[in-house]
Parts: C-alpha cells; structure tokens; sequence
C-alpha cells in the first residue's frame, strides 16, 4: 500500500529535525551571542564562538556548514509541502478556456 505524500514528507522531516537540531541551535545561539559579547568586550571569547559558529572549532568549517545549510533547506521544502501551500496537482492549459476561464 502506497503512503501519501504528506506522511511520507512528515517522516523525512521529522528525521531531519532530529539530525539538525544541535547544530542548528548551535548557529542561532553562537550568532545571538557575538554581538553580545563584542558589546560587553570580553577577551576572546566572541572569537572562540566565531570559530563554533563557523564550525571551525571542529575541524571542517566548509562540510559544517554545507550539511547545516542543506539540512535547513530539507526542512523548509518539507515543511512548505506538509503545509499544503503548494497545489498537489497542476492544471493543464487545456482546462482554460481562451478567456482563461475554468471550464470545470
């Protein structure tokens, strides 16, 4: 028996929210804090959440940032479908009429 497309987009989403969720929050709180802790001129430390924020502090900034920046865009294009906003099924020229009226 064949799924709907919903469900089968709530499943993808819901295994990426539980993959993304560290290093997503780790961005939103590192990027919060910078400018925080630049304002109050703490030495070193917007520094040190700069490389985390980058991802440097763990080695490979690029991949950290390509997974993080990929697991975003799944979770958008699977929630935007979960929510309906997009129309399941196209309509085709031939259901217009020269006036752009729908003939149905």
């Amino acid at each position: 028996m064949l799924r709907p497309v919903g469900s089968l987009f709530r499943k993808y989403h819901r295994q990426l929210s539980i993959l993304t969720l560290l290093p997503i929050l780790l961005v939103t709180v590192t990027g919060i804090a910078i400018p925080v802790f630049e304002e109050l001129h703490l030495e070193g430390l917007p520094e040190f959440m700069t490389k985390v924020h980058s991802g440097a502090v763990f080695g490979s900034d690029l991949v950290y940032s390509v997974l993080v920046g990929l697991g975003l865009l799944g979770l958008i294009v699977t929630g935007i479908t979960m929510t309906g906003l997009l129309p399941s099924k196209r309509s085709s020229a031939n259901d217009f009429d020269d006036e752009g009226v729908n003939d149905t």
